[in-house]
């Protein structure tokens, strides 16, 4: 699963990016300063089952820090939109282009209202953050209808004339896209008007199918991005009221961003996500230094946390799903063929099978696949068992 980092240009999205990754990239107040897409990993913490099986882990593919797993992930930092982007204006051919590897959206949004629709910077508070957001899901969802509607007769005839079935014919229009059969039959089955004859469907209801199936294939959270200025709470507040449906995080990536870079040259102590950080070396800190982290203090004072990792885990465990699932070989030492106990964790999505967690780890486990054994409970189960957060899972193979 691959998170896209999206919202008009100039918002603050390259920053949120290098605060999640610590990748160095291009950040400037002018549009357009991101063309090509960045891509990085960053990590989301699950509660580690170490503590619980009294085991002391060594994990290979993740970090376990107080019980807490830091598991990888990937996001995608790209262009910045502008109006009319699906007509191509600014770089939204481009733009579009790369959402189509992505399986959902953190949309960062400038709450602080200091940049236009454009993303030109403006005076403090002129800028409207919610027509921001009602924009840019606008531009996303006549992107999807675009590609939809652009075939659309020959989808039509082969449902209605060549019988064929419409859950095939759309899936294989809309693969592309990281949408797959599963988002389909839910959309269709969202909306009675979904269920007549697909010949009889308007472009106001193909318009509506597109903007369900959108919620549902790429969901998103809207990142309520420079929570630092004055203008951003009462903007904070009507996006809440506006938006009711979508999660939306108050944010400062400039702070994570500065905390992060603060911890990596061991200046002082900070774990994403935390409402407080210590400093170690205050001696080593010039005035200016001194002066941001007490700017970056009075944010996590009034607002909790920079929000940035409550987004990107907003992201994948509350709209994607994700669930984390520990695999091992040794059901008493609870390790793999080479001593390490707990090595790796791996996250799919709610509803995944055992079956596809073989398939995940390795081609030939899947293929070869025999039985798995549920190690709390002993049990051996089938590869149509459907896992659950935090299951401990051994499987069997034929080699």
């Amino acid at each position: 699963m691959i998170a896209g980092i999206v919202g008009k240009t100039n918002v603050g999205k390259s920053t949120f990016f290098s605060a999640a990754t610590l990748i160095p990239v291009k950040i400037s107040n002018v549009p357009f300063t991101t063309i090509e897409p960045n891509k990085g990993v960053t990590s989301i913490r699950f509660h580690c089952v170490c503590k619980e099986l009294g085991v002391k882990d060594n994990p290979r593919n993740s970090k376990c820090i107080n019980g807490i797993r830091w598991v990888p992930v990937e996001i995608v930092d790209v262009a910045g939109l502008v109006p009319e982007a699906h007509k191509g204006r600014g770089l939204g051919n481009k733009f579009l282009d790369d959402l189509r590897q992505v399986d959902g959206f953190i949309h960062v949004v400038d709450a602080s209202g200091s940049t236009d629709i454009n993303g030109n910077p403006c005076e403090l508070g002129k800028g409207d953050p919610v027509e921001d957001i009602k924009f840019v899901e606008y531009e996303i969802i006549m992107w999807l209808f675009q590609i939809l509607k652009k075939d659309w007769n020959k989808m039509v005839k082969r449902v209605s004339q060549q019988k064929e079935d419409i859950v095939t014919v759309l899936y294989e229009r809309l693969s592309g896209l990281m949408i797959n059969k599963k988002h389909i039959i839910m959309t269709l089955k969202s909306r009675d008007e979904f269920n007549k004859s697909i010949d009889r469907w308007t472009d106001e209801e193909i318009m509506e199918f597109v903007k369900m199936l959108r919620r549902i294939a790429k969901p998103m959270v809207i990142a309520a991005n420079k929570i630092d200025l004055p203008t951003a709470e009462d903007n904070i507040n009507r996006i809440k009221s506006e938006f009711k449906n979508y999660t939306v995080i108050p944010c400062s990536a400039e702070a994570e961003l500065l905390l992060r870079l603060a911890a990596k040259k061991g200046l002082i102590e900070y774990i994403p996500g935390d409402s407080h950080f210590k400093i170690l070396k205050y001696d080593e800190l010039n005035e200016k230094q001194k002066e941001a982290l007490n700017k970056v203090e009075g944010v996590l004072k009034s607002w909790g946390s920079t929000g940035v990792q409550e987004a990107l885990e907003s992201i994948y465990k509350k709209e994607l799903k994700m669930i984390a699932v520990f695999p091992v070989e040794d059901v008493i030492k609870l390790s793999d063929s080479k001593g390490n106990v707990l090595p790796d964790v791996f996250i799919l999505q709610e509803g995944s099978t055992v079956i596809d967690l073989a398939y995940k780890i390795h081609t030939d486990l899947g293929d070869n696949f025999l039985y798995a054994i549920n190690v709390r409970t002993g049990q051996r189960i089938g590869g149509n068992y459907v896992l659950k957060d935090r299951d401990v899972i051994k499987i069997v193979s034929a080699k």
